[in-house]
């Protein structure tokens, strides 16, 4: 039985360029789903500009894929983004169930490895915020994943995204090069 291939991104803060970069990732990925992890559309006053940052250009780019998007609310996104995007925007987590297992989607304000939400064992917690890549095999028995941020990486990290194929996590760059897998 084949598996949906999800592609997980996050914190675009509404750069055109790299938003592009990223669906140019899904296409060559032949991805099912696109899972943003939030903070699509404004920079946030803690960020510089990100190159290319064209919010409505982001916006034209991502509502022709609405029935494809699955996305959770960032500390960066509003009421009036909802109003311009086609799909959902303004959940603070989603729940995904992969072969009996929980994937716990936030962006990672609110829900992160220090205050995670109720998890089992082998359930993973998916956020971003931090602009971060992150592995992290919680105490409690759980994962804590992050794909870093396509726009605004930060301490020397890549603009890049995730890739969840067969039970198999994969952070990559925009170049489609692998840099870590994890079998969950």
């Amino acid at each position: 039985m084949s598996h949906p291939t999800y592609l997980i991104a996050s914190d675009l803060h509404g750069s055109a360029y790299y938003t592009e970069k990223l669906l140019e990732a899904c296409e060559a990925e032949n991805v099912d789903r696109l899972i943003l992890l939030g903070d699509i559309l404004y920079h946030g006053p803690r960020n510089d500009l990100p190159r290319g940052y064209a919010p409505k250009e982001v916006i034209a780019l991502l509502n022709p894929l609405a029935a494809d998007i699955l996305c959770v609310r960032g500390n960066c996104d509003a009421e009036v983004d909802q109003m311009v995007l086609d799909f959902p925007l303004m959940a603070d987590y989603a729940q995904l169930d992969c072969d009996g297992q929980r994937l716990f989607l936030t962006h990672g304000h609110h829900f992160h490895a220090d205050n995670p939400p109720p998890l089992h064992r082998g359930d993973v917690l998916l956020h971003g915020h931090t602009h971060v890549p992150t592995c992290l095999h919680h105490p409690a028995g759980f994962w804590v994943l992050n794909p870093g941020s396509v726009s605004i990486p930060k301490e020397d990290s890549h603009h890049g995204y995730m890739l969840l194929q067969d039970g198999t996590f994969f952070w990559k760059d925009l170049r489609r090069e692998i840099w870590r897998t994890l079998k969950v």
